[in-house]
């Protein structure tokens, strides 16, 4: 009986180790899906075509700027921003789940234990009393299922490349949190120069309106001229008063990106910068690659194509091993005697033979889900050239934008200057000095907003690469 157990036993075995050499994965191997073929960026020449890479160095992009405030705070977003702080937990959550499915790869081993009291009724016709009798069990158990059509496995790959899409979200969530950060910084920086430029220019209109005064009380002009000035100090006084309330806002949407309550936060006027790096001329061919949302689409794709290997092995039969040992006694002492010892083991298969379409299903849903994988993936790569162009083409336009609006406003200079020398002179009205304060203005605001436009785009430019550059040597 013990020779028939043994060959039993080794039989068992034998198929388990044939099963796992000669066991294979069922379902698609992964391969990353065409883009686009793109040899160079029309608004930039030197390009290269670019793959998902988004494991690349990013580098702190915010200091291309020279501003060492902003270092400051671009620093705390990756601490202290709440958005960044829940990709996080998100990224974490991911890599437990890929040892999770790990885990599944290997035995699972279970101890069990128990004891228990009683008694049988007595021999009513003897009037002879039940016996109280008592029981202990001690048992230990594993099972494992062997991954024979490569189920465990892609659940495995399947996690691993969500974990890598989660990795990616971070990244996404980082690049985007401390590019809105420099994006409203910069903003802040520009109010607070058109605030100085507006105060500057209220001055000029405040010495206009004692200058009508002066000429109305001596009866050289009539009252319309001092309502006129009036009427545009008071104006230009609200838009100031705009830009006041347009600054608190933006200190705190500052103040919540770096995770602290607006009360407790402030930021100073400073002596605004505009400083815009300047664009290499030859980009690498690694810029796009360190697109974090191409690579989280590109990772998502490996993992939809890992779920159609996991529908198809429902296909096949399911196999598990299973073994334990225990014992059984009445009195503790004698749970670990050789004769009260038990042990089994045992090899189980199951197949489904008739589910009525059930498995299909599943496998064309997951087809379906990776395909749609795929557009996204190929969507994605697609938006991700287009922003690289716009902001390139902006670049350019944004920089002959500037020169003109500077040669704007210096001739608008010079016309106010000079209309307001021939209206002290009494030869124009002040209507004509309304008109040619009010361009000047206009003039220096757009000059100023030209700027910073010319930051932004580069801040918007830094993040449709991925996050900075490096010049080629």
């Amino acid at each position: 009986m013990r020779h028939r157990l043994s060959t039993c036993l080794l039989a068992i075995t034998q198929v388990m180790l044939t099963a796992l050499i000669t066991g294979c994965a069922v379902g698609p191997e992964y391969q990353r899906p065409s883009t686009p073929d793109v040899s160079s960026f029309k608004e930039a020449q030197g390009w290269v075509p670019a793959a998902p890479a988004d494991a690349l160095e990013r580098g702190p992009w915010w200091q291309l700027f020279g501003d060492p405030l902003l270092d400051q705070l671009a620093a705390r977003v990756e601490v202290s921003n709440q958005n960044v702080a829940a990709a996080v937990a998100a990224y974490t959550q991911a890599r437990a789940l890929v040892r999770q499915q790990r885990a599944s790869l290997f035995p699972s081993v279970a101890l069990d234990g128990g004891a228990s009291r009683s008694r049988s009724s007595g021999n009513t016709t003897t009037g002879a009393s039940g016996r109280v009798g008592n029981n202990y069990q001690l048992s230990i158990g594993g099972s494992w299922e062997p991954d024979v059509w490569g189920r465990l496995s892609r659940a495995v790959d399947g996690a691993s490349a969500g974990a890598q899409a989660s990795a990616a979200d971070l990244a996404s969530a980082k690049l985007s949190a401390q590019g809105e950060l420099a994006a409203n910084y910069f903003a802040l920086r520009q109010t607070d120069a058109q605030k100085a430029l507006l105060e500057t220019t209220l001055e000029g209109f405040q010495r206009a309106f004692e200058i009508t005064q002066n000429r109305y009380t001596a009866g050289i002009v009539a009252k319309t001229d001092v309502l006129q000035a009036q009427t545009q100090l008071a104006n230009a006084k609200a838009d100031n008063a705009g830009l006041v309330r347009q600054r608190a806002q933006l200190e705190h949407a500052i103040a919540v990106l770096v995770g602290e309550a607006p009360g407790n936060f402030s930021l100073p006027p400073v002596a605004w910068k505009p400083a815009v790096p300047d664009i290499p001329l030859g980009l690498p061919s690694t810029l796009l690659q360190r697109r974090p949302d191409i690579a989280a689409a590109e990772r998502r794709v490996a993992a939809a194509n890992e779920q159609i290997g996991i529908a198809k092995s429902a296909y096949y039969p399911s196999l598990s091993l299973g073994a334990s040992t225990g014992t059984s006694a009445a009195r503790v002492a004698d749970l670990f005697s050789a004769p009260s010892m038990l042990w089994s083991l045992g090899l189980s298969a199951a197949q489904v033979l008739f589910d009525a379409g059930a498995t299909t299903a599943r496998v064309d849903g997951a087809r379906a889900s990776h395909e749609q994988a795929v557009a996204r993936y190929r969507q994605t790569v697609l938006v991700a050239f287009a922003d690289v162009e716009d902001q390139l083409a902006a670049t350019r336009v944004l920089l002959v934008q500037q020169e003109l609006r500077r040669q704007a406003s210096e001739a608008a200079d010079q016309v106010e200057q000079q209309v307001l020398n021939r209206y002290r002179a009494g030869q124009v009205g002040f209507t004509e000095v309304i008109t040619a304060q009010a361009t000047a203005l206009s003039a220096r605001r757009a000059l100023v907003q030209a700027m910073a436009d010319r930051q932004t785009t580069a801040v918007a430019l830094i993040q449709s690469l991925g996050g900075g550059w490096q010049a080629v040597e």
